[in-house]
């Protein structure tokens, strides 16, 4: 009964949002969430946030906290890369669970498509490697990526048709979410024909840019009685951390997803069969493909033909991504890792609409940062 429930979820449409701006889409988000738990900003007595690449701050969730007009009690701002907005719902979870909090407003959110040129992305893309190691030789981080793909379809087998197949599935998934940034079906022919980026990777291969914002509410179980039903509870959490540089990692195989998901999983007491629906950071169709066989979903080279399968598609055997992942709903920063547990909390309220998982009962979500660097895993139950 001491577990922290998830009572409100927003996100605002993803893709080109011309005349946003970081803060506008933090605040757009925020009012929804908290709409949606049937709360207002004086309930806040918690908040997240993350980072901002357009509008930069060392000091960013003070900054939201005054364009919000809220007062916290506790307030700080995260950054884990892509694994940032689970992480953050972990961080507001166990400030409840102390006592500190009673209501969390995680909110994340940028305009990284109309409010960055493409130059400065390119930039992005390419200083993230090691200073020394890395940097020096080039490699962006489709690149760093593309290392990880070569050798896993060395080592198990898997294919580009493997990799397509998810691209495909994703897109699908997005093609039944109205705020998607891309709606349009693609087939397997596309994504193999899709200009190449690194190889083996295709432009379809690779998650989008986008603007957008996402933001979930965090209270305590007894406070939950006050907000809107259906609850969601967060029954267990962990984190998974071998490196931070592809040139550190003890394995281009393996990764802390592994030790996040066991964590989590064990904290609930479930498996990976007992899941229902997934909700998994897909930055790379290669990433989904390495998390899924790591994490145990599916065993070792068997997640690509699974793909290619339907297993990952509506009515699958393990429904993902089914918002569209952010290789099809969107990709804004730390609110594209969000907007999986977004879609967690959607699918187990029956919210999903014409995506909607028959009977969802339990989610497993989980978030990456850096080049499979940083991860963090939530597993969230229907109450």
């Amino acid at each position: 009964m001491r577990r922290a429930r998830l009572t409100g979820v927003a996100a605002t449409a993803f893709g080109a949002l011309p005349g946003s701006s970081a803060l506008g889409l933090h605040a757009e988000a925020a009012h929804a969430a908290l709409a949606d738990a049937g709360l207002g900003p004086r309930d806040v007595d918690g908040l997240l946030c993350a980072y901002s690449l357009v509008e930069p701050h060392m000091m960013l969730s003070s900054v939201v906290a005054e364009y919000l007009g809220v007062r916290p009690a506790y307030t700080t701002a995260l950054q884990l890369g892509g694994a940032t907005g689970c992480a953050a719902v972990m961080h507001a979870a166990m400030l409840i669970e102390a006592g500190r909090c009673r209501h969390v407003l995680v909110v994340m959110g940028d305009n990284r498509l109309t409010g960055m040129s493409r130059d400065d992305t390119v930039a992005l893309l390419s200083a993230v490697g090691h200073a020394q190691f890395e940097v020096p030789y080039g490699p962006t981080i489709p690149a760093l990526y593309a290392l990880v793909a070569n050798r896993y379809m060395h080592e198990h087998g898997a294919t580009p048709e493997h990799l397509a197949h998810i691209a495909v599935t994703m897109r699908r998934h997005a093609g039944l979410h109205p705020g998607a940034h891309m709606r349009a079906p693609v087939s397997v022919a596309d994504v193999l024909a899709s200009r190449l980026i690194a190889a083996p990777l295709h432009l379809l291969d690779c998650c989008l840019v986008s603007d957008g914002a996402c933001a979930v509410v965090v209270s305590a179980a007894d406070a939950a009685r006050d907000t809107r039903p259906p609850g969601v509870a967060l029954i267990g959490s962990g984190q998974g951390h071998t490196h931070e540089h592809l040139s550190q990692a003890p394995s281009l195989t393996d990764f802390g997803c592994h030790d996040a998901a066991g964590r989590a999983l064990g904290e609930a007491g479930v498996r990976p069969a007992d899941v229902d629906v997934a909700e998994i950071y897909d930055s790379f169709t290669i990433t989904l493909l390495v998390e899924l066989e790591s994490m145990g979903f599916f065993e070792r080279g068997a997640a690509g033909p699974a793909a290619a399968a339907g297993a990952l598609a509506l009515g699958g055997s393990l429904p993902t991504n089914t918002h569209g992942g952010l290789l099809s709903f969107g990709h804004s920063g730390a609110a594209g890792g969000l907007a999986h547990v977004v879609e967690g909390v959607r699918q187990l309220r029956g919210e999903g609409g014409p995506r909607q998982v028959p009977e969802a009962r339990l989610a497993f979500v989980h978030g990456d940062g850096g080049i499979l660097s940083a991860h963090c895993s939530l597993v969230l139950a229907r109450t």
